[in-house]
């Protein structure tokens, strides 16, 4: 059995594209998956899989579409791989609530974009990773999902140092590791 983390881009946000916890364990455990686990409303999820990651992705992403009618981005990592992202990162992690993790679809041959106005806010193109360092808050930075979707031609979701912190913990927990 593999054990991943799994991203879900662009749910429950703003009131769109809705999906109820309980409702996507309940569609996880019914496609086969193992030791589902949900973390907070955004879309992160834990499990096991005796599928590969690419597998897996599609199986949720073709669930969620028959079950909810709307298509969303799936992403998944192993333990190691989000270990290995969150000690890669470049930029100070003293105030946590400026930093953040922008997990890619797919690694990316690009290492620098041209993005004008982000003042103090910083990035990193790591692969399949981009690290960000915003003082202006997520809310303000103009290094958004959809920029370095459009600039990479990948997807992307983010997520907060806390969340990123909390999912490792929640999938070593899962399996002794």
């Amino acid at each position: 059995m593999n054990t991943y983390i799994i991203l879900l881009r662009g749910i429950n946000v703003s009131g769109k594209n809705k999906i109820p916890m309980a409702d996507l364990r309940d569609l996880l455990n019914s496609l086969g998956f193992q030791k589902v686990k949900t973390y907070i409303q955004s879309g992160n999820i834990i499990l096991e899989s005796s599928k590969t990651k690419s597998v897996t992705c599609e199986m949720i992403n073709v669930g969620i579409k028959d079950k909810f009618g709307f298509d969303v981005p799936v992403i998944a990592r192993t333990i190691l791989e989000w270990e290995k992202a969150i000690n890669n990162y470049p930029f100070s992690k003293q105030n946590e609530k400026i930093v953040a993790f922008t997990f890619l679809d797919k690694a990316s041959e690009i290492t620098e974009i041209e993005i004008k106005n982000v003042g103090e806010d910083e990035y990193k193109i790591n692969g399949d990773v981009v690290y960000l360092n915003c003082p202006s808050t997520f809310a303000k930075t103009k290094i958004s999902n959809n920029l370095l979707e459009k600039k990479l031609q990948v997807i992307a979701t983010t997520r907060n140092l806390r969340t990123t912190l909390k999912l490792l913990e929640l999938a070593k927990d899962l399996t002794g590791f």
